[in-house]
């Protein structure tokens, strides 16, 4: 074990059991959404893991430890806290560690202590990727080169809608990161099924998405997989006005001059209020549908 890491009672038990167990980030609790909806979303989803027959992990960093398990009194403080805590990548992990500071955990710095806890799933709400415009300005999320190198499998809806999702899917190509979409040929755009690009293959149970993996790791292909979940139909918003939404956040991005891990918290935000709180419903729901289908997977992993 990681002198640096913490295993909750409850995740260390299941491990040693063999038992199957979900990582969740906790990025999305202190930035994703505001208080008390992220508190009550990460109760939610951790519920929903355990009544599905496995254990929840939720990732953070506090006071410098790496933590795989959080404390209802450490998820509240998390979700109060908010943006005070430090968005905490692959790049960031040492300096929190270091100092002892507080740390919400990304897509790529979850995937991390996951694997160093030895669980191999892992649910969010959708991966980083390639923003707009990055042509010129290389902003590129550290999720997508993580999933290339760290052996842990991501259940989302798909990369988030306000990125390029087309040149996010050439990046995973290129880094040899296979895209499953889950009972659909169509990459997810995180608020809607659909985005108009195809996935490398699609897989209609957790039996089979658990045998694909059990496989590329047995083979010791490095490296993780996305695992592209549609949002449910129900709960889909309409393409045309969540897309003018999003367009209207990016103009503000950039008219504001907001760059980096800055910008994905402000245009979620700001596309939740430029739809009336429409996309945060959303969100939720698609959160809930992917930590259904990582328990079910990991169930059938461990059988």
């Amino acid at each position: 074990m990681n002198k640096y890491l913490d295993l909750s009672d409850e995740v260390r038990e299941a491990l040693q059991a063999g038992r199957p167990v979900v990582a969740l980030e906790s990025t999305i609790i202190s930035h994703g959404m505001p208080y008390p909806q992220n508190v009550e979303t990460a109760r939610r989803v951790e519920d929903t893991i355990r009544k599905e027959g496995a254990v929840p992990a939720t990732i953070a960093i506090l006071g410098g430890r790496l933590k795989a398990g959080l404390t209802e009194d450490q998820l509240d403080y998390l979700g109060k806290a908010g943006t005070a805590v430090t968005k905490v990548s692959r790049r960031d992990i040492p300096f929190i560690a270091a100092t002892g500071k507080d740390g919400a955990t990304t897509v790529a710095s979850t995937m991390i202590i996951a694997s160093m806890a030895g669980i191999r799933f892992f649910a969010t709400g959708g991966i980083g990727g390639v923003h707009r415009g990055a042509e010129k300005t290389f902003d590129v999320s550290a999720d997508l080169q993580e999933l290339a190198e760290t052996g842990v499998a991501v259940f989302c809806a798909g990369a988030k809608s306000i990125l390029d999702i087309g040149l996010t899917l050439e990046y995973l190509e290129t880094h040899g990161v296979p895209v499953i979409g889950y009972g659909t040929e169509e990459m997810p755009a995180f608020y809607t099924p659909r985005s108009g690009y195809s996935v490398d293959y699609r897989l209609d149970t957790p039996e089979d998405i658990a045998a694909v993996l059990k496989t590329k790791w047995e083979l010791n292909l490095k490296g993780g997989a996305v695992i592209a979940n549609p949002i449910p139909q129900e709960f889909a918003m309409d393409d045309s006005v969540i897309g003018h939404a999003i367009e209207q956040a990016l103009r503000e991005l950039n008219d504001n001059g907001i760059k980096g891990k800055e910008s994905t918290p402000f245009l979620l935000a700001r596309v939740s209020e430029l739809t009336g709180g429409d996309s945060l419903a959303s969100n939720i729901q698609l959160v809930l549908n992917n930590a259904i289908v990582a328990a079910k997977t990991a169930i059938a992993f461990t059988r």
